[in-house]
C-alpha cells in the first residue's frame, strides 16, 4: 500500500505565530501599539512574497517591519528588525497541535511541511515541534512563497506521492487553502481566525487541531487504498 501523506503549514497551522510574533514585537513598539503594528506587517508581507524576484524571508521579517512602522506612525528602534528575526526560536506551539499529530502520527500517516521560511529559522523552530516529519519543504528551498505551487510541486516530487494519497492541511486560506485547490488537493482547513471565508474549496472546515484525526479519518475513509 502506497504511503499517505499530510502537509502541513507550520505557522499559524502548528505554530502560534500571531503570538509569537506579537510577543517580538511588545519590546520594540510597546504593547498598545504591538497589535496595529502586526496587523500592518501582514499587509507588508504579503506584498513582498508576491512581488517581483525572490527575498529570503528573513529579509521579508525586517522589510516588513520597517513598511509596517512607517505606514503606521511608529518609531522604532534601528535594530528592531534583527530583534524580530531573533525571536524566532521563541515560538510557542498550539496546544491542541501535540496530542493531534501523535495521533496521527500513531494511524501511520507521514507527515510534511511545506512552510513560507528560510531552513534555519525553521531548524530553530523543529526542536519545538510535538512530533518529527517526514519531509520538510522551505521557502528558501524552492525559491518562492505560497500561494504559488512550487511548495506543492516540489513535495510531490520529493515524496512521490499522488494526490489521491495526499491530504494539506494549514489555516491560512490565501496561502494554502486556495494553491490546495488550485492543484487539485483535498485539503483541510484549520481555521482559527473564523475568517468568514467560504469552505467550499476545502473537504473539510475545523476550527481546532483537536479534531483533527477524526477529520482525517472522515477524509481518509474516501481516499483510494
Amino acid at each position: 500500500m502506497a504511503d499517505r501523506w499530510l502537509t502541513f503549514d507550520c505557522y499559524g497551522t502548528i505554530a502560534d505565530w500571531d503570538t509569537g510574533m506579537r510577543r517580538a514585537l511588545e519590546p520594540v513598539a510597546g504593547a498598545q501599539q504591538a497589535p496595529r503594528l502586526l496587523a500592518a506587517y501582514h499587509r507588508a508581507e504579503l506584498e513582498l512574497e508576491a512581488g517581483p524576484g525572490w527575498m529570503p524571508y528573513r529579509e521579508v521579517l525586517t522589510s516588513g517591519l520597517a513598511w509596517a512602522a512607517e505606514r503606521e506612525g511608529i518609531r522604532l528602534p534601528a535594530d528592531a528588525g534583527e530583534t524580530f528575526v531573533r525571536a524566532w526560536p521563541d515560538m510557542p506551539v498550539f496546544d491542541d497541535a501535540g496530542s493531534a499529530l501523535t495521533a496521527l502520527k500513531e494511524q501511520g500517516w507521514k507527515l510534511a511541511i511545506l512552510t513560507n521560511c528560510d531552513d534555519d529559522l525553521f531548524a530553530a523552530t523543529r526542536p519545538r515541534l510535538p512530533v518529527p516529519f517526514d519531509e520538510v519543504v522551505t521557502a528558501q528551498q524552492v525559491g518562492s512563497y505560497k500561494p504559488d505551487l512550487a511548495h506543492f510541486r516540489a513535495f510531490a516530487d520529493k515524496a512521490g506521492v499522488t494526490r489521491s494519497s495526499w491530504i494539506h492541511v494549514a489555516n491560512s486560506w490565501v496561502h494554502d487553502i486556495l494553491p490546495a485547490a488550485r492543484m487539485g488537493l483535498r485539503s483541510i482547513w484549520v481555521d482559527r481566525d473564523l475568517t468568514g471565508h467560504p469552505a467550499r474549496l476545502a473537504e473539510r472546515r475545523i476550527t481546532a487541531m483537536r479534531r483533527l484525526p477524526e477529520t482525517v479519518d472522515a477524509v481518509g475513509a474516501i481516499m483510494p487504498r
